[in-house]
């Protein structure tokens, strides 16, 4: 339990983070001050530019609405709340909204499921980002000054807010927002949740930088580079990670296998009697099983790495290992997977647990017709790269024919290949 915590906490963090990390040191670094100014010439548009071209192509809208939300309101505080403009005034205003806004747009799309740009669904939710422009142009006119006084409400003593310019409502949307991809991420690890966390961060530095300066349009674009990078991670675990049991897929083990060189074993794991399972009990707890098998996988030691080969074979490969030396790690995870007691949940017992325990059955004792247990197990067939088998796709037959001589001799146990 704890150790999955850390992990789930160690989500958190990512490259996004890392690279907000680097531009704050840039940004306030004094010595080259003069070049952060220059680059806020060109990087705000080649960002929005290469996002705009990344997100139509992998259809991804959200990125697309996100980098025009953040456009608009950099584009706004330019506009309206640099220099003298910013003192007081509709400068004063549009900065309120835009910090009102921001947070509430990034919440609304990480919430929101994709649903294209073009689409009916698209284009209502772009038609609602232009209304929001609408909405603070009238905040600063005459007909919208009451409401616009709201967006500097002292919820709490001033006194502990003078660090920020940030009104206390949009602070408290901040932090709401902020608690809110906090915990979907760490209930559901993703790349794209972790861009939208630190693009969230990188717009609340952004309005507390200089605005006379370069800061703020640095920071917006940095925001908008930070969900670039994410969507890229997320196009890669697509393509490198399989999604139902969370191993590497099978294009990262043939990529593996190119990288490595010299001495390594490739072992194939297969569950046994598994289709049989599969259609006594169904899909979802054959799911299941290969979630469970796939997690006992990923604990191999030795250097091994575990990757979803293809239905309910698995394959693992150590690098720099002979077949003698990777068999302890095998025979491990063999009887890892043997000894786990799957619970297989009978038709008839309800998903929650009634608040009135039922009558055991006459002659006393649990009932076991709601609860049953089946036991798991996998063969292994083992195989190294040597003079007979020197080509990756070689080993790859080797030890799956190896593992076809495991089933046939009982499964349930590992099999090295023999010439």
């Amino acid at each position: 339990m704890r150790s999955t915590a850390l992990k789930k906490l160690s989500s958190l963090v990512s490259p996004g983070g890392l690279l907000l990390l680097a531009v704050v040191v840039l940004v306030q670094w004094p010595a080259i001050q003069e070049s952060v100014r220059g680059l806020v010439r060109f990087y705000p548009y080649a960002v929005f530019a290469v996002g705009l071209v990344l997100g139509w192509w992998f259809h991804r809208s959200r990125l697309l609405f996100a980098l025009l939300v953040l456009a608009l309101a950099d584009r706004a505080l330019l506009h309206f709340a640099a220099g003298e403009a910013g003192a007081a005034g509709t400068g004063l205003i549009v900065f309120q909204a835009v910090a009102f806004l921001l947070p509430l747009n990034l919440a609304a799309l990480t919430l929101l499921t994709e649903r294209g740009t073009l689409t009916l669904t698209g284009l209502l939710r772009l038609a609602a980002i232009f209304l929001q422009v609408g909405a603070v142009f009238l905040l600063c006119r005459p007909v919208g000054a009451e409401t616009a006084a709201l967006l500097e409400l002292k919820i709490f003593p001033e006194r502990f807010f003078t660090w920020t310019p940030v009104g206390q409502p949009a602070l408290l949307l901040f932090l709401a927002a902020f608690a809110l991809f906090s915990v979907r991420l760490f209930l559901h690890p993703n790349a794209t949740g972790r861009g939208f966390l630190w693009a969230l961060v990188a717009v609340f530095l952004g309005l507390n930088a200089d605005g006379a300066g370069a800061g703020p349009a640095i920071y917006f674009a940095t925001a908008g580079l930070i969900l670039v990078a994410g969507l890229i991670q997320a196009s890669y675990y697509m393509a490198y990670r399989d999604q139902l049991t969370g191993l590497s897929a099978r294009r990262a083990l043939n990529e593996a296998l190119q990288r490595v060189g010299g001495q390594y074993t490739v072992a194939m794991v297969d569950i046994d009697h598994f289709k049989k399972f599969n259609d006594r009990y169904g899909h979802d707890v054959g799911d299941q099983v290969l979630r469970m098998v796939a997690a006992k996988l990923a604990e191999v030691g030795g250097g091994g790495r575990a990757f979803r080969y293809g239905g309910e074979e698995f394959t693992i490969l150590f690098p720099g290992r002979a077949v003698d030396e990777s068999l302890p790690y095998l025979e491990r995870i063999r009887k890892a997977v043997e000894e786990t007691r799957f619970a297989v949940r009978s038709p008839g017992r309800p998903r929650r647990k009634p608040k009135k325990a039922r009558p055991s059955p006459a002659g006393g004792g649990t009932s076991r017709q709601s609860r049953r247990e089946a036991s798991i197990t996998v063969s292994i067939g083992v195989a190294e790269r040597d003079p007979h088998n020197v080509r990756p796709e070689q080993v790859l037959k080797a030890a799956d024919r190896a593992l076809y001589t495991a089933k046939r001799a009982g499964r349930n146990r590992i099999e090295p290949w023999s010439h």
